[in-house]
């Protein structure tokens, strides 16, 4: 017969002093803390591929990469996502099509920027029609720079962004 305990990774970010394996394995914890670890570790995706840098984005989400183990999935729809990737030259035309779907994304939401193109224009930054960078439309957590950005780089932006959502505070009373 196996033993039918199970052993949970403790998060970092939560406190464990009163963690207690043998008083049946409870944890207690902030629950800002406890919010942002689920939080974090349950991100879904919306991919706004652009140009070049949409297949490196792709083969992100492929088995090799895999950015399925970080909790991060893609989801077809803005009303499900609470992150949007947005890869390649961005161009006014499209830029009006950003802000629609980044307006309907749920409150709390994150925008990753991928590759120098989407960053501020990249070697389209000349072209009348090009936007010299997605943050002059959307607010941008975090920069992933390259051209195209590997997909070890775009996991290292959602491994920045996980960091940034365990930080927030969003149960703490804000001072005036």
């Amino acid at each position: 017969m196996t033993d039918t305990k199970t052993t949970v990774a403790v998060p970092q970010t939560i406190d464990t002093s009163y963690y207690s394996p043998k008083d049946g394995g409870i944890i207690t914890a902030n629950t800002d803390d406890f919010l942002n670890w689920v939080r974090a570790n349950s991100m879904w995706y919306m991919l706004f591929g652009l140009a070049c840098c949409a297949i490196e984005l792709m083969q992100t989400g492929g088995p090799r990469a895999d950015l399925d183990r970080f909790g991060a999935v893609f989801r077809a729809s803005p009303r499900q996502s609470d992150l949007i990737i947005v890869a390649g030259t961005l161009t006014y035309k499209m830029a009006s099509r950003v802000k629609i779907l980044y307006d309907q994304m749920p409150e709390p939401k994150y925008v990753i920027s991928m590759g120098s193109c989407s960053n501020c224009g990249g070697l389209f930054e000349q072209g009348y029609s090009v936007c010299k960078g997605v943050d002059k439309i959307i607010p941008v957590d975090v920069y992933v720079p390259g051209c195209p950005p590997r997909p070890e780089a775009l996991t290292e932006g959602v491994m920045k962004l996980q960091e940034i959502v365990k930080r927030e505070r969003f149960l703490r009373r804000k001072t005036a």
